[in-house]
């Protein structure tokens, strides 16, 4: 069961719900955790369908042979950190937070901060346009 309670949902009534919804004789793992609303459609859109197609074609020769996920993999973890994870023998880097769990306000940011960067390098990356088609 997941269930998301409006802000203000008193405990007591959170607690009944979930209560009544559990069967007897069954074994149940419980996490609550706060309701945070993740990115928008339109922003991982964008991402995908604007910013990291305009940053391999403005990369030009020191980006030939990257795609759209080496992109996502280098950003996420020059923004958010790496971690290193140890397998057969060999040692990889993987990115701490991945997009996904994101909010709407912290996926803007790592926009702007991917944005930032690129600017640095002199790549424009053209704002977003959220318009309705």
């Amino acid at each position: 069961m997941r269930r998301i309670f409006p802000k203000g949902t008193a405990r007591e009534v959170i607690i009944k719900a979930v209560m009544a919804s559990l069967e007897e004789g069954q074994s149940y793992q419980v996490t609550v955790e706060p309701f945070r609303k993740p990115r928008s459609h339109q922003q991982n859109a964008y991402l995908w369908g604007v910013v990291y197609p305009t940053i391999i074609e403005a990369g030009g020769e020191a980006l030939r042979g990257w795609t759209a996920d080496d992109l996502h993999e280098y950003f996420l973890g020059e923004i958010h950190g790496w971690e290193v994870i140890e397998g057969f023998g060999r040692k990889r880097m993987k990115p701490v937070k991945r997009s996904s769990r994101m909010t709407k306000t912290e996926f803007m940011d790592y926009l702007e901060q991917i944005s930032q960067r690129c600017a640095l390098m002199g790549i424009v990356i053209p704002e977003p346009s959220y318009e309705a088609a």
